[in-house]
Order: C-alpha cells, then sequence, then structure tokens
C-alpha cells in the first residue's frame, strides 16, 4: 500500500471495484500540480460531492496551498469544523438537534455518538485527530458574509479599483473586465443592460475606463457625482446631453444613491477590502482558506460579488510570476447560472479567461455542480479533470457523455464502458478522468476531517473564530507606549509664541487628524535622514529615509534616540509656521540650548548606525534573497511556492530516474511468472506422459508374457529415464520460482526506496520553506545625510483628563 501522507500529492480516497462493488486497498493520489489544468466535480444531490470537495480542500490545506472558495449553498463553513480530541463537546454546539431530537437522544448524547462516528470513519481511512491538528497548523479558515454582518464583512462597494497594469494591457481582458463590472452593478439596480444599446451601460462602463486608464480608483460617491457630471463632453462623436440628457442621468445617480442609502446595504460597505492576496495569506504569510458564504443573498447580488471577486483574482493572478506549480485554488461549490452554454451573464467572461489563462500562473480552479445540463461544455473542456459521480437522469449522463469526449479530444475514450460505469455509480463513488493518466479510475472517497454539519446558521457562523475579523491583526505593546510617552508631556500651556535662538531650527508637524479642541503643541525634537545601505554580497545598494521623533525626558539626560520612534512623514510635509491661535506646552531649559542640537544630531547618527540597519531575509538553500522594501511576509510567501516549484520538479526528476529500473524489473517479473507457468506446464505433461510409459511397460511385461523379454526391460528403462526427467523438471520449476521469488523482492525494494527518497525530499523541502535567515546590512557614517535636526512642535489637542495626539 503507498503513503498518501507526503507533500504534492492529495489524498483522494481508495480504489473501488464497480463491477464487484468492494473497496480496494490501493490509494488514490492525485497530484497537485495537475489541477493547475483545472477541474470539475459532477453529481446529483447525496453523490457525496461536497464531501469530495471538501476532501480536496482539506488536502490543499495540507499541502500549504491557499484556497478561495466560493460557497452558494453554505456547506463549506463546514471547514472551520475541525475536533483534533474528537470529544462530544465539540461536536455539541454544530450539531443538528431536530435529527437528535428524531432519534431520541439527548443533544449531549447525539454529540458524543457523532464524535464516535467521525473517529471511527477516520480510523478506517487511515486517519486521527492528529492528522486533523496538523491541518489545523498548516492553513486558516476563514468566513466571509460578503452583505452579512454574521462573518467577516468585504467592502466591495467603498471602491472600484483600477485593475493591475497586466489588465490594462491586455486589451480583452481589460474590455471583459470593464464589461463585467458595469453589468454586475447595474444588474444590482434591477437593469438588464445590453452592452450596445443600453445608455446606463455606456455611460457607467465610459467613466469606469475614463478613471482606470489613469489609474485612478472610483469610489461609489465618485461614481455618482460623475454620472451627473461627466468628466467628458461626448460618447464617441455626439454630445453627452443628447444621449443621456441630465435628468435621466439624475435618475440614475438616485437609483444608485438609494442602493447604499438601504440601511441593509452598509454591509457592502464595511468590512476587508477586496484584496486577494489579504485572502490567500495572512499577516505572517500563513496560507489561508477563504471561505465566502452568499447563500443569504439574493441571486443579482451574488452574481455581482462573484463577478468582483472572481475580476480580482484574474488581476491577481496577472500580476503573479509564471510556474508549472500549483499555487493557489479557486473552487466553487454551484457552478449552475455561472457559466451557462447561450447566456453570458456577468460572472462568465471571468470564468473563461481563468479557464484559459489561469493554467500559466499556478492557479487552479475546482468548479463543482449538481446541474450537468445547463453548463458551457465547450469552456470546459479546458478542465484536465473530471470527478463524475452519481447522476439523476439519462439526459445528465448524456451531457456529461459529450462533456467528457470534449475534454479527452486527442486522447483515449471509451464511450461505451463510461456509460457502463456511470450507469452503476454509487454514493461517494467517483469515475475520475485525468488527462495526466492513461486511463480513469473509479475511487470511493475518503473520509473527510472537517465535520459535515450541513450549512451553518447566522448565530454558528458568528460563534466561530474564524468569522473574527481581528483575529489576525497584530498588535504590539510598542505602538501604545510609544503613543502614551508622547501624551505624558508638562501640561502647563501658554498662549504666547515660543522665542528661541535663530540658530535653533524650529518646525510644527501638521495635523493628520483635524482638531475638534482646543490646539496645543508640545515639545519634541525630529531628525530627518536620508541613508544609503550598501553591500557588495547581496548585491544590494538602496536609500531610505527616516522622520525620527523622541520626546524630552526629565532625568540627567534630557534625550535619549533609543525611545524614539519613526513616523510616517515627508520632510515637505512639515510646515515651518504654527497654526494661529494654538497653545504652547512649556519646553525644557535643554531646548533652548543651541549647543545641545549639535551633539544631538551626532547622537543620532550613532543612533541610525547601530539600530536602523536595513532588514533583508535569504533562504540559503533556496539561494533567495528578499527585495528591497519586500516584507518578511510576501519573501515567505515566495519562498514557500519556490520550495513547492523545487520539490515538484526533484519529485518528478526522480520518478524518471527509477521508472527505468523499475520498468526493466516489471519486464523481468512477467519474464520469471511466464517461465514459471511454462516449467509448470512442460512438468505436468512429462509426469503424465512418464507415468503412461511406466504403466504400460509393467503391465505388458504382467499380462502380455509370461517372462520379462527384452522389449519389456528396454520399455521400462525408458520409462524410468522419463520419471528421471520429471525430476529433473522439478528441478527447473524451483529454480524459476526461486528466480520469482529474488525478482519480487527486488522489486519491492525499489519501490520502497523510491517511496523513502520522495518522503526525504518532501521533508527537505518542508523545513527549508519555514527556514527565513535575517540579513542586517548597516550603514556607515559616511552614507548617513541629515537633512534636519531640530525642534519639534507636535500639534495634540487639549483634553479634560489627558491630550490626543493629531499626527
Amino acid at each position: 500500500m503507498q503513503d498518501f501522507e507526503k507533500l504534492g500529492v492529495f489524498y483522494l480516497g481508495k480504489k473501488y471495484d464497480i463491477d464487484n462493488n468492494k473497496l480496494k486497498e490501493d490509494y488514490v493520489l492525485l497530484k497537485s500540480k495537475d489541477l493547475t489544468t483545472h477541474a470539475v466535480i459532477i453529481g446529483m444531490t447525496g453523490s457525496g460531492k461536497t464531501g469530495l470537495g471538501i476532501g480536496i480542500i482539506e488536502e490543499a490545506m495540507m499541502d500549504n496551498i491557499p484556497v478561495i472558495a466560493i460557497d452558494p449553498k453554505g456547506d463549506l463553513t463546514n471547514l472551520a469544523l475541525t475536533f483534533p480530541l474528537l470529544r462530544g463537546e465539540d461536536f455539541l454546539p454544530w450539531i443538528n438537534l431536530s435529527e437528535a431530537s428524531n432519534k431520541g437522544m439527548a443533544p449531549e448524547e447525539y454529540a458524543k455518538a457523532q464524535a464516535d462516528s467521525w473517529k471511527k470513519g477516520l480510523d478506517e481511512w487511515g486517519q486521527d485527530g492528529l492528522r486533523i491538528q496538523t491541518l489545523k497548523n498548516e492553513s486558516d479558515v476563514k468566513i466571509y458574509t460578503p452583505g452579512g454582518s454574521s462573518g467577516i464583512g468585504v467592502s466591495v462597494l467603498k471602491s472600484f479599483n483600477a485593475p493591475s497594469k497586466e489588465v490594462l494591457a491586455d486589451k480583452d481582458t481589460y474590455t471583459d473586465r470593464i464589461s463585467a463590472t458595469t453589468t454586475s452593478l447595474l444588474s444590482l439596480l434591477g437593469i438588464n443592460a445590453d452592452s450596445f444599446t443600453s445608455r446606463e451601460f455606456i455611460l457607467v462602463s465610459k467613466i469606469l475606463d475614463n478613471s482606470w486608464t489613469e489609474g485612478k480608483n472610483l469610489s461609489l460617491p465618485q461614481l455618482i457625482a460623475e454620472i451627473q457630471n461627466p468628466p467628458f463632453d461626448k460618447i464617441g462623436v455626439m454630445d453627452i446631453n443628447s444621449i443621456y440628457p441630465l435628468k435621466d442621468r439624475f435618475t440614475l445617480a438616485m437609483l444608485l444613491n438609494n442602493l447604499i442609502a438601504h440601511p441593509g446595504f452598509e454591509a457592502w460597505l464595511e468590512g476587508e477590502p477586496l484584496n486577494i492576496d489579504k485572502f490567500l495569506y495572512g499577516n505572517t504569510g500563513k496560507p489561508r482558506v477563504s471561505v465566502f458564504s452568499i447563500s443569504h443573498l439574493s441571486d443579482s447580488e451574488r452574481m455581482f460579488f462573484v463577478t468582483m471577486l472572481l475580476n480580482e483574482v484574474l488581476s491577481w493572478a496577472r500580476s503573479q510570476p509564471g510556474t508549472g506549480s500549483l499555487r493557489a485554488m479557486i473552487y466553487m461549490d454551484e457552478l449552475f447560472g455561472y457559466l451557462p452554454p447561450v447566456s453570458n451573464p456577468p460572472s462568465k467572461a471571468p470564468l473563461l479567461t481563468l479557464l484559459k489563462q489561469a493554467r500559466a500562473y499556478g492557479l487552479g480552479l475546482v468548479l463543482s455542480t449538481q446541474n450537468p445540463v445547463d453548463l458551457d461544455y465547450k469552456a470546459l473542456s479546458n478542465a484536465g479533470t473530471w470527478f463524475i459521480g452519481r447522476l439523476q437522469t439519462e439526459r445528465d449522463k448524456q451531457r456529461v457523455i459529450e462533456g467528457l469526449e470534449g475534454a479527452a479530444a486527442g486522447g483515449s475514450f471509451d464511450k461505451n464502458r463510461t456509460e457502463q460505469i456511470l450507469a452503476g455509480i454509487g454514493k461517494r463513488v467517483f469515475y475520475l478522468h485525468s488527462v495526466h493518466e492513461d486511463e480513469p479510475a473509479i475511487f470511493n472517497t475518503r473520509w473527510v476531517m472537517s465535520y459535515l454539519a450541513g450549512p451553518l446558521t447566522k448565530d454558528q457562523i458568528s460563534l466561530l473564530p474564524s468569522s473574527n475579523i481581528t483575529s489576525d491583526i497584530p498588535v504590539t505593546t510598542d505602538q501604545f507606549k510609544q503613543q502614551e510617552q508622547l501624551n505624558t508631556q508638562i501640561d502647563e500651556t501658554v498662549s504666547t509664541s515660543v522665542v528661541l535662538s535663530p540658530s535653533i531650527k524650529q518646525v510644527y508637524l501638521p495635523e493628520k487628524i483635524r482638531s475638534r479642541g482646543k490646539l496645543v503643541y508640545k515639545p519634541a525634537v525630529i531628525g530627518v535622514a536620508d541613508v544609503l545601505y550598501n553591500n557588495e554580497k547581496h548585491m544590494i545598494t538602496a536609500t531610505k529615509n527616516y522622520t525620527i521623533l523622541t520626546q524630552f525626558n526629565d532625568g540627567p539626560v534630557p534625550l535619549d534616540w533609543n525611545q524614539s520612534q519613526i513616523i510616517d512623514m515627508d520632510i515637505n510635509d512639515i510646515e515651518t509656521t504654527a497654526i494661529e491661535g494654538a497653545l504652547f506646552a512649556n519646553y525644557p531649559s535643554a531646548a533652548a540650548n543651541a549647543k545641545n542640537y549639535d551633539t544631538w544630531k551626532k547622537l543620532l547618527s550613532q543612533h541610525i548606525r547601530t539600530n536602523l540597519s536595513l532588514k533583508l531575509y535569504s533562504s540559503p538553500k533556496l539561494k533567495m534573497v528578499s527585495e528591497y522594501g519586500e516584507e518578511e511576509r510576501d519573501f515567505l510567501i515566495r519562498v514557500q511556492h519556490s520550495a513547492h516549484e523545487k520539490r515538484d520538479l526533484e519529485i518528478e526528476s526522480m520518478k524518471k530516474k527509477y521508472s527505468s529500473k523499475i520498468q526493466t524489473l516489471e519486464n523481468a517479473l512477467i519474464r520469471a511468472r511466464q517461465a514459471v507457468e511454462k516449467q509448470n506446464a512442460m512438468a505436468s505433461q512429462k509426469k503424465m506422459d512418464a507415468m503412461v510409459s511406466a504403466g504400460s511397460a509393467i503391465l505388458g511385461a504382467l499380462f502380455g508374457r509370461k517372462t520379462i523379454s527384452s522389449t519389456s526391460v528396454s520399455k521400462i528403462g525408458t520409462a524410468v529415464s522419463r520419471t528421471s526427467k520429471v525430476m529433473k523438471s522439478g528441478q527447473n520449476i524451483d529454480q524459476a520460482e526461486e528466480r520469482l521469488q529474488a525478482l519480487e523482492v527486488q522489486y519491492e525494494n525499489i519501490q520502497i526506496e523510491l517511496e523513502q527518497k520522495l518522503k526525504d525530499v518532501s521533508s527537505e523541502y518542508d523545513l527549508i520553506k519555514n527556514h527565513i535567515e535575517t540579513i542586517n546590512i548597516r550603514a556607515t557614517s559616511t552614507n548617513i545625510t541629515i537633512h534636519l535636526l531640530g525642534l519639534a512642535w507636535v500639534p495634540y489637542e487639549k483634553g479634560d483628563i489627558k491630550d490626543t495626539i493629531l499626527i
């Protein structure tokens, strides 16, 4: 039996003998990279389709592959229900109380039974609680509810972001992006817009195009304003007011305004922005499974959100470097209505583009449906892997057969045999057709690690830790400490301007938060410096600007740069005059001594050399170094994917290296088995001939004549000779069987050797991808240029208890 616990393969289940309705012991393992050519899952309700889909996502999690899962029915929220300890109390909040009641069981009793059932099911498929814990360790699950409040919100309508430069450069993709965005937005207003005849479509798409070609994002309020007052006078060669008069444009603007003013629509404006990178990876670079539960939305709202999400996915994919390994996966639990064969809903264009182009960027689509008839099979012919479960009608089977024929174009496809298989498929049994394999497979899906509780209610979703928007936001105590330090300044104020030596440079930091009360300035010391970092070994030359602020101390050392903080402020934004009417806090005497500033300038330079090194990250084994400005999270993501790529290449290389040896042994085994069979057949015939010959000779001697003649003696001698040959033939059989046994041992040993080497490769790259080293490049004194060192007046809003910083 093979080992399914290795990176690079997905454990789907075990082979199934459909002719004898019997489960085999051979695992069905799917190479993760095969999903770069996409996959389709088709099966009626109750076929086990959801279990297969969740199993595939779980395997992606085990292999550190991030997933975006679109969940129109609510079943995929079950991915958050993983309980390594398999205790009844873990299952209790998620059980079906009606089902427990129907069985005459108390909730606690039923939860215990469910836990026992899951433990038993996992054990039968070679899994346990430790594998569930590994699953939880490898990837986070986040539940998003766009347009709802039970899970994490998604801010879809806050801004229509300009597509990436790669999309802008591709005219067809860019046109599809504008068309899909416009159509889906207008569908929310109940407008079924035609791209050629609808003036609403023409106007909105023109506004989007005008903004996006300039690289500008467009907020919804801006869109409403530009509908009333477009930033252009003509559409084509005709005046805008001739095509779409102001009065009618105002009506469209009012529809949009009413939409966003509706109380229930606030949810579309709140939550996380549509940032695909954040949906795929957490702040630390850990892969994510982001489930977008949209069962609570209307059909038009679902279409709008799915279209917007797919467009963002396409933009993200285009910004990635090419790869042959699986970088990320998009899973859609019900394709019906989003990719029909004839009509063109807004979702169809991005789906078609992704099916055709996503492979080059390592993005795999897995599309699932229980409605096999109303699908665009021409588009789905781009999918290289098909999972077919139990189907409801003969018409469904025929449509699927047609789809498989299209997908297998140029390859072998046995239509009659496939029809027989599909006719006999039962629950949790699937027909697997892959362009990457020589022949199809029939398998029974494994037991999933997630608890299949069915679609979760809004209340249940809100209970999930994965629905907490703040759970992945790192907070450091230093941030609060630094802010508090600046708030503990002397509270006595004077209303007049401060008079200091002209040699002391005084500046005033601008308000980033507008004061509603009395403004008071408090003193601090500011330094603005450009620092050149140069390192020949890592071929890095970079210049970084720092604006550093530190407060005064009450002790014998009036100022310490080690207690400073770096603030996000450009030197050009710093003001040279105070806001009229502002108050000033008292300053320490050290601030009035001009000589101190020369000393503080030298100390600042020393502080920069010692503490403000340029931090880079490296992966020594992969010979990768982060780029200037690249965050550790982003570098870790690159390292993880590079490790996957190199692992896949090394595994393929090793398999090719061993394939000739294995093939030679397999051929030798075939010949050895044939030799044993031949020797057995020959021995049987010789034994029979010898027995007949000896018997005939003896009987002839006994009954043919009264005395043994020389002829009889000769015949008996011949019979004895034949018996001797039979014995020799038996020795040949032993030799053939020994050779066969030796070859079988050799064959088993080489398989074990290959399996172990593949495990070693996986383990090696598993360690490599998580081993990141930090490189600190320090600046020399000659490469530090301090442009400003002076007294900074920091704006605060005067409060009754304490003052609030406004920068």
